[in-house]
């Protein structure tokens, strides 16, 4: 009888763990990721880390730039355009945002009943938010044209004598907010339009059977329960509030005597009118240090009004 020798005795490799598990899940999720973290990359960091580093040297875009520390965030803060900038901009925030909820809330529950065309009105009122800033600043430009623009001659018509809109330093801002508004309305009505299409009808129902008043209805049931679309609408709002600089490049390019001078426009100015490319990073990082701190109270103080149960 031959005996053989038995086959040596191998320890099976262990399974991987946790980490190994974690991290070979976090590889995928980055690779399905790459399409969008690239672009992310490439125009968003990378150009902010770009500012960051040129906010702490005086640099006009041609000659090599010269270390200052923080110079440039002391001479911004003490410039008084500064602080007239940042008031400008809160103004239009002030006259922007409740403006354009309102509008946009009424256009919302308007559409949010059985009507013919219901479709096609939706469309429409969607269609300023697809088109460029520049032709609506323009349009809304001529619309408000004090010598010949349509709505003084309509006010005309009613005996009424036109403001100068945004050749008047007392009615440029008006004119940039009502501009801003028309253009946003179609965008704060989607967001709400869904809010109020996720709120179950039995609620409203049994609250008219219960005999509650439509204004009640509308304050007891629809408000709480479309908090989460106006939070929503609230915070990008404010971001875009803040970052306003379009309208007002094209309709007052910050005039008339600067009474329309928002942040966005200011930092513009030291950039490409004066040269100061290092202050004009300065001011963007400050802008955005503003922005965040209010994003991050309106995510703190959310909790308080904002109903995400049914």
């Amino acid at each position: 009888m031959t005996l053989t020798a038995a086959p040596p005795r191998t320890t099976p490799t262990p399974a991987p763990g946790p980490p190994r598990r974690r991290l070979r899940y976090a590889g995928t999720v980055a690779v399905f990721l790459l399409p969008s973290l690239i672009p992310l990359v490439l125009f968003t960091l990378v150009p902010m880390a770009g500012s960051l580093w040129v906010s702490l040297h005086e640099w006009n875009l041609i000659e090599p730039m010269r270390w200052v520390g923080l110079d440039n965030y002391g001479e911004v803060l003490a410039d008084p355009r500064t602080r007239a900038a940042f008031l400008h901009t809160l103004t239009f925030i002030a006259g922007y945002l409740p403006l354009v909820y309102a509008g946009g809330l009424g256009l919302a529950m308007l559409l949010n009943r059985a009507m013919g065309g219901r479709n096609i009105f939706r469309a429409i009122y969607f269609l300023p938010v697809i088109t460029s800033w520049v032709v609506v600043a323009l349009m809304w430009k001529w619309l408000l044209n004090p010598a010949s623009g349509i709505v003084n001659w309509a006010l005309g018509l009613l005996g009424v004598e036109g403001p100068g809109w945004w050749t008047d330093p007392t009615w440029a801002m008006p004119s940039i907010i009502l501009a801003s508004a028309w253009k946003d309305l179609g965008f704060v009505m989607i967001i709400l339009l869904a809010g109020l299409q996720a709120i179950p009808n039995e609620y409203h129902e049994a609250a008219r059977v219960d005999g509650a008043s439509a204004w009640q209805r509308f304050r007891r049931i629809t408000l709480p329960l479309l908090s989460p679309s106006t939070f929503f609408v609230v915070v990008i709002s404010l971001i875009n509030g803040f970052q306003v600089f379009d309208q007002v490049h094209v309709m007052t390019g910050g005039g008339p005597g600067g009474a329309t001078e928002v942040v966005v426009e200011q930092v513009y100015r030291l950039t490409f009118q004066y040269g100061r490319a290092g202050a004009a990073s300065a001011l963007s990082w400050l802008l955005f240090a503003v922005v965040l701190l209010v994003t991050l109270i309106q995510v703190r103080v959310q909790r308080r009004w904002v109903n995400y149960g049914y």
